[in-house]
């Protein structure tokens, strides 16, 4: 299952998610992961929550980013939900549909019964139908 949260830069996506993964860390039966373009935000994180800095990875393209989720999945078998920050940037979707790359995590989630909360810097109005039906809040 995918959530996203949708928005222009600066409109407030990243507080709002960092307060929700804080909430989410509190009845959480699985473990939690916060993936991100830096680890600027780690002091804002509870410390149960795994910050992973993608900065830190070669990631080419959105095939790789991918493979890079799946390595993850691999590592950790109590994996409940994955947050995912500045989600064009990190699977290197600037300017480029995000339909496949959304399917392919929702895909993902279903199979593994994974929840993937993402905030993606574009109105709800601009991102394409199938992004559409899976926004949760709108800023």
């Amino acid at each position: 299952m995918i959530k996203i949260i949708a928005g222009k830069k600066g409109k407030g996506k990243t507080k709002y998610l960092l307060d929700m993964v804080n909430s989410e860390i509190k009845t959480a039966h699985g473990n939690i992961v916060y993936l991100d373009k830096s680890s600027k935000h780690m002091y804002e994180l509870n410390n149960k929550v795994r910050l992973i800095d993608t900065s830190e990875y070669t990631l080419k393209d959105t095939s790789e980013f991918i493979g890079f989720i799946y390595g993850i999945l691999s590592q950790d078998n109590d994996l409940e939900q994955v947050y995912l920050d500045s989600f064009l940037k990190i699977a290197n979707l600037e300017d480029c549909d995000v339909t496949a790359a959304l399917a392919e995590l929702d895909s993902i989630g279903e199979k593994y019964h994974i929840t993937f909360v993402i905030s993606i810097s574009l109105d709800e109005d601009d991102l394409p139908e199938y992004a559409k039906t899976k926004v949760v809040i709108s800023l």
